[in-house]
């Protein structure tokens, strides 16, 4: 069980990324409230594909559970009901959690699609946690960290409800992006003590000579610290960009950042300062010859947010933007972060 326990904290990696990539999705289209309740949609295990599934009509047959839009209200039934010719409202009982009462099938499905993936990503991490148990009298941080990615894992699914609930509330939003960018860092410093295990050791990662630079660790924390702060700030002004696709509409995206916050210029700018620092790092990485490849990918990185950015602001979101964006600096943060994580190896 031992030697598959990389793997199994490599594929959960790669299934929360996933999970970043879908989220990413949905904002792009505007796909976060395409099934108003939460776990099911539309009270369905498997969401409706047309509007007819979800309208009250006569004469027909509803589930317990099963909500339906009426005079654009949501209604979620009591009990089996057959309707007849006139709406009894003794048998429905109106959602409250919000107000929002639209049907959209494509957003339900791209909604639905990032559910499905968050539930397919619980796979490799139950089995990740079963296999931690093995190293408990050898290594008990592994099965501690295993234990404590599962705990946030549920955290983020009462996250992913509340977000539903809310109808979208920026705080909220951000705080389950956080505790998303938490999970990639445990799951890195798990990777790391695992790898410390020579008999998973690569012979790419024997052969690997790196230095310790103590300007280069602190740069490389700081770089860190920058990229939680910018990614929050991120979703914050993507919040602001929501608010204005409800005032002007999906289809004006040119007014999507018309009179922006100070948070805007603020997440704008700070981009020079994270652009210093990783300069930084890739000047000490090649002057002092310390071996971190790892350097590079995180300036390619940077510069595809960057670009992503511009174009977002410049050129009224091209397709694919949006996604590109978040995806990069969700990526981008766990690189840095491994990146300190294999500098404080080489220190000890």
């Amino acid at each position: 069980m031992k030697k598959h326990f990389p793997l199994l904290v490599k594929l959960t990696l790669i299934a929360v990324y996933l999970i970043f990539l879908a989220g990413a999705i949905v904002r792009m289209t505007g796909s976060g409230m395409g099934c108003p309740d939460w776990p099911k949609c539309f009270g369905y295990i498997i969401p409706p594909t047309s509007e007819a599934q979800i309208t009250w009509q006569p004469n027909a047959e509803y589930k317990e559970g099963m909500i339906i839009i009426k005079n654009q209200t949501l209604f979620v039934a009591e009990n089996d009901v057959k309707t007849t010719s006139e709406f009894n409202q003794t048998h429905w009982q109106e959602y409250t959690k919000h107000d929002y009462a639209k049907f959209n099938k494509y957003h339900t499905w791209t909604e639905y699609i990032n559910r499905l993936t968050s539930a397919l990503a619980g796979i490799p991490l139950l089995l990740m946690v079963v296999f931690s148990f093995k190293y408990w009298k050898e290594k008990k941080a592994i099965t501690l960290i295993s234990f404590g990615v599962f705990l946030l894992f549920l955290f983020e699914a009462w996250l992913g409800k509340t977000v539903v609930d809310s109808n979208l509330t920026p705080t909220i939003i951000t705080i389950h992006m956080v505790v998303g960018l938490i999970i990639v860092a445990l799951l890195l410093w798990l990777l790391s003590i695992v790898s410390n295990n020579k008999n998973h050791l690569t012979v790419q990662e024997v052969t690997e000579k790196k230095k310790y630079h103590s300007l280069f660790n602190k740069l490389v924390l700081i770089s860190v610290i920058f990229s939680v702060i910018q990614i929050a700030m991120g979703t914050q002004v993507r919040q602001f960009i929501d608010e204005q696709v409800k005032l002007f509409g999906f289809e004006n995206k040119q007014f999507s950042l018309l009179n922006p916050s100070f948070k805007f210029y603020f997440h704008r700018s700070f981009t020079i300062a994270i652009v210093l620092v990783n300069l930084g790092l890739f000047y000490l990485n090649q002057v002092k010859n310390l071996g971190y490849k790892l350097v590079n990918w995180i300036l390619f990185l940077i510069f595809l947010e960057t670009i992503t950015g511009i174009l977002m602001y410049y050129a009224e979101f091209p397709i694919g933007t949006q996604a590109t964006h978040l995806l990069t600096g969700a990526i981008l943060f766990g690189l840095q972060f491994y990146l300190w994580m294999q500098s404080r190896k080489v220190k000890k």
